[in-house]
């Protein structure tokens, strides 16, 4: 009866709450809670079966419903008190809600009708550009192709121009990387390694390449300790059979050059364990005997 009487008194609660306009979409909720507990404690009473008979079954019994009592107690108190602290902060919890709704709407607002139609903007502008880059890598004309695709023609844009024009999309980062590799075959070292510098990719390939083109930029410009450091950041990016042994075998080179030859040594034996298959383990043997040589005088 405890139990009972304790949930009828936290129904009658809600139904008084129910004249606050923002506990109506509450009420519901508790009420089913309730109920719920009230029918599960009922359950359990059936489950157990026949009625006390002895003294023992009946302080068992009296027992048990006493137990019954203080939860339904103790859940009276925590819903009082949650109540209780909702209704003085009801305020301040619709802002907070309120808050996160104009960001959301606001974050998809921007993606839908601004991010996305200057990423297909930018994509269409640099289409051009893109053709030259593409041609100048398998041409014998490679000058004056990686000139048309940093610059442009007839009236189009370059990658410098898709940099300046569409700096914040998808493309514009992209045109970073073209950049950088076009002035690396054009031996401005300098503009390759800033232009690389500011690409960012999370691609398997293009993230290392990035990095060990700047590194191929500083041993142009004799910086082997420089070039040294990228061709590491390079095979260390992602690990593949591609990028990462031939950043491994041009640091290993790079550091016998600069006598670290226990650590040239490191990275010869990397090639030959852990990618045999690759076209640096052909010949990396001829490396690790110079390494070791190198390494015992």
């Amino acid at each position: 009866m405890a139990g009972k009487n304790n949930c009828k008194s936290l129904e009658m609660r809600c139904k008084l709450l129910k004249n606050n306009k923002y506990f109506t979409f509450f009420l519901p909720i508790k009420i089913l809670f309730l109920r719920r507990n009230k029918t599960e404690d009922m359950a359990t009473y059936k489950k157990r079966g026949h009625k006390p008979k002895t003294k023992a079954e009946r302080r068992d019994a009296i027992e048990e419903q006493s137990k019954t009592a203080e939860v339904f107690n103790t859940l009276d108190e925590g819903a009082s008190k949650t109540e209780e602290w909702v209704i003085r902060n009801q305020k301040y919890i619709f802002m907070v809600i309120g808050a996160v709704a104009v960001v959301v709407l606001g974050y998809l607002g921007y993606t839908k009708f601004i991010q996305e139609p200057k990423e297909v903007e930018a994509k269409n502008d640099m289409f051009l550009a893109q053709q030259y880059f593409d041609q100048a890598v398998n041409s014998t004309e490679k000058d004056s192709l990686f000139t048309l695709a940093l610059n442009g023609s007839e009236g189009q844009f370059g990658m410098l121009d898709i940099i300046s024009n569409h700096g914040s999309t998808k493309a514009g980062n992209m045109a970073n990387y073209y950049a950088g590799m076009a002035y690396l075959n054009l031996k401005d070292y300098q503009n390759a390694i800033k232009y690389l510098s500011d690409f960012g990719s999370d691609d398997d390939a293009l993230g290392p390449l990035a990095q060990g083109g700047i590194g191929d930029a500083f041993v142009q410009l004799n910086q082997p300790e420089d070039a040294l450091d990228y061709y590491i950041k390079a095979a260390k990016l992602k690990t593949n059979n591609f990028t990462t042994p031939m950043f491994l075998m041009k640091a290993g080179i790079i550091a016998i050059q600069l006598e670290k030859n226990a650590d040239a040594l490191k990275y010869f034996k990397r090639i030959k364990e852990e990618f045999p298959n690759s076209t640096e383990a052909a010949n990396v043997d001829l490396f690790i005997g110079q390494a070791e040589s190198k390494t015992k005088n």
